[in-house]
């Protein structure tokens, strides 16, 4: 007997093969049979009318803290997730040393480079580990309803091997780095799936320092590259601006340390200005070309372009720099919002100069009001320049900012504007249309769990699934395409084998789909974090099942008992069934 049998589904199996109608049995958590089942069940899920398809695999996520506390990795049930991994950007929890000291460290750079509450991480996580392996112990020994898998981060390794030496930046010793090497190796023995490290200005500490590991010098990288080797395992992961004037210096580098090491290599993909475009372009070309003389290289991109979500609740507006709105900051909700109403506050706000505080991103925050879109209750993440904010003030009469002040105050101080600042200098999303279709590229970029104030893209694979391949008008992809992009391509850039497609043996992750409703619901935030800390958070509807390992953890959008997932320990081989086919 079987535990499970979905009927008269239509299943998208993840392959990027035509779909078919069919069944799906379920035992043991991996599925048995595909086709027409007739043998009985414990128990029998009709799916006619829905799409069946493997759960999603989200490859950048920063669940690190939340994932020792949560089981669901919230939001990430509420978009069909089903394994997510951590560790990315070359920031985590473990290593640490157990002290006070040590801990608020961490805390602290999670907070001021990934925009995590502070108070939560505190509160939240219990600091029951010190290496990673011991990490990796108190995650495993949580009942949790996803499955999760962690990297091992090179900020966290480099301040515990080398201290206020590494924090500073300051160049390691042969013996920093060796020692280095052995900490990596120790974690992705006990389980860890990779090693990731941070070279982007972008992730700066409070005190305006880079976090540690940005400036490690090439004897640094490669040492901890030719340790993984050594052993075998675990895979590469890299953040970087790439410069335009060095980024082909960083690429060859890349590409020698993965050849030498026969080791994958991911990275973040993404570019800033319409003039960084062609060095995308050649950057792919490279990928190309490096991976046929022998590299395991995989660019990172994401379904929509680097951006924030600007409210009078989160961490930004485009009045939050301004005198007048500072003293609104520590109200409640409801205070803020009744006073942002008075004509008087509302006045003097308008009537203040616009702040420069000589950062670019916080400067455009108040000023580029021709990229900021009111996102609505049904949100849409390609609007034409035509619907901006300086397009619609301008139709209506008044300042940028006067219509940017009125329409956060809608839905009683719940709208958002949308403001992709980075990437959408075309008003629309073609270019990252161009990098999901390149061979060499996988989905991702979600950063679920982090951007708490600014950002809910863990929305990312709902996004993909309803906008790319059902609303919109040009530049689409087949349901085919969109299922294998967010299932197998990305669980084969991480090493899980195991997952992503349907198919006998492989594991029973699966999510049923009503595609025709599918969508994602307008992001509010909420404070449901451990003290109270607040986080833009954003559901869909035509979820019907999320199901983990042949359980249901998710049904039309409620939560179940049922805790299924686990904690990967490194890669996962594909199944003998598989591997013989």
């Amino acid at each position: 007997m079987y535990d499970l049998i979905i009927k008269n589904g239509r299943i998208v199996d993840g392959t990027g093969n035509p779909a078919f109608d069919g069944d799906i049995a379920i035992k043991d958590g991996l599925v048995a049979s595909l086709g027409s089942v007739s043998q009985p069940a414990k128990k029998t899920i009709d799916a006619e009318g829905y799409l069946v398809a493997p759960g999603w695999v989200d490859t950048h996520s920063h669940m690190d803290g939340q994932a020792t506390w949560d089981p669901f990795c919230s939001p990430a049930n509420h978009h069909g997730i089903t394994t997510l991994v951590m560790g990315n950007c070359g920031i985590g929890f473990a290593p640490c040393e157990r002290t006070d000291k040590a801990h608020q460290d961490l805390i602290e750079v999670v907070e001021d480079v990934e925009d995590i509450p502070g108070t939560a991480l505190a509160e939240g996580i219990k600091w029951n580990w010190e290496s990673f392996p011991e990490y990796l112990d108190a995650l495993d020994e949580m009942p949790r309803a996803i499955n999760v898998a962690a990297q091992v981060p090179h900020c966290a390794i480099r301040t515990y091997v080398m201290g206020d030496r590494g924090v500073n930046n300051e160049r390691a010793t042969p013996e920093d780095v060796e020692r280095m090497a052995e900490l990596v190796a120790e974690g992705i023995e006990a389980g860890g799936v990779g090693f990731t490290t941070s070279r982007t200005e972008l992730h700066k500490t409070r005190n305006g320092l880079s976090m540690p590991g940005t400036y490690s010098e090439e004897d640094e990288l490669f040492g901890i590259g030719k340790k993984m080797g050594e052993i075998g395992k675990g895979f590469y992961g890299m953040v970087s601006d790439f410069e335009d004037d060095a980024w082909l210096e960083e690429m060859e580098w890349v590409k020698r340390l993965s050849i030498e090491n026969n080791c994958r290599f991911n990275f973040v993909l993404f570019y800033q200005t319409n003039e960084q475009w062609e060095r995308v372009q050649k950057q792919l070309a490279f990928v190309r070309k490096a991976n046929e003389d022998g590299a395991q290289l995989v660019a990172h991109v994401g379904a929509r372009p680097v951006n924030v979500l600007m409210s009078y609740h989160g961490t930004v507006n485009p009045f939050f720099m301004h005198q007048n709105f500072g003293p609104l900051t520590v109200l409640s909700p409801e205070e803020r919002i009744e006073k942002l109403k008075d004509p008087t506050v509302r006045a003097a706000i308008l009537a203040e100069p616009t702040p420069a505080m000589g950062i670019e991103a916080a400067d455009r925050m108040a000023t580029d009001f021709h990229l900021m879109f009111e996102l609505g209750e049904e949100p849409d993440y390609e609007q034409s320049p035509d619907q901006s904010i300086a397009a619609k003030a301008e139709r209506a009469g008044v300042t940028p900012q006067e219509y940017a002040y009125d329409a956060l105050l809608k839905r009683d101080g719940e709208a958002m504007i949308y403001f992709p600042f980075m990437g959408y200098d075309q008003g629309n999303l073609d270019r990252q249309f161009e990098m999901l279709k390149d061979e060499n590229t996988v989905i991702s970029l979600a950063d679920t769990g982090a951007h708490c104030g600014v950002l809910s893209d863990a929305s990312m694979p709902t996004f993909l699934l309803s906008h790319y391949a059902r609303d919109r008008s040009r530049g689409k992809l087949t349901i085919e395409e969109a299922v294998k992009m967010h299932t197998q391509e990305t669980a084969r850039a991480v090493k899980l084998e195991d997952r992503g497609t349907l198919e006998v043996g492989m594991r029973a992750d699966i999510n049923i789909i009503d595609f025709d409703n599918l969508r994602v619901l307008a992001p509010q935030v909420i404070y449901d974090l451990p003290a109270g800390g607040k986080r833009v958070f954003q559901k869909a509807i035509g979820y019907k099942y999320t199901i983990v390992g042949g359980e249901v953890i998710m049904q039309d959008g409620v939560e179940t008992d049922a805790r299924p997932g686990a904690l990967v320990r490194g890669a996962q081989p594909a199944p003998s069934s598989i591997v013989a086919a």
